[in-house]
């Protein structure tokens, strides 16, 4: 899965965000978390972990069915800001930045931070 050419469904991302937060958990804790947090049953949560692992996200191990994300979350990240881009923004990061930054006032403090970010871009 080195660049992301496989696509991630929302349902997987919340199986993959478990292990971020996580890490390496077995798969019956993974089902515990995301029937609390979504409300999914044993066998949902079962079947998603398998298509993360059908699709290289994720890797099986033994004993008990223990679960390691193979991707970092900074490259889903990035590959669905891509894709966001790519698809909404025709590609324009500049058109991104001016509806984000459009919604809503933004503080002193965050001002200088995105000054900050530009700034160490250029």
């Amino acid at each position: 899965m080195e660049n992301m050419e496989t696509k991630l469904f929302d349902s997987e991302l919340k199986v993959m965000d478990v292990l971020w937060r996580e890490g390496d958990l077995p798969a019956k804790h993974i089902a515990a978390v995301l029937k609390e947090e979504v409300g999914w049953n044993v066998n949902t949560t079962y079947t998603l972990i398998k298509r993360c692992i059908k699709k290289g996200a994720i890797e099986r191990s033994e004993p008990n069915f223990m679960c390691h994300a193979l991707i970092p979350k900074e490259q889903v990240q990035e590959a669905e800001t891509n894709e966001l881009i790519n698809k909404v923004y025709d590609g324009s990061v500049d058109k991104l930045f001016s509806a984000l930054l459009g919604r809503k006032k933004l503080s002193q403090s965050q001002i200088e931070k995105l000054e900050q970010i530009v700034g160490s871009l250029e």
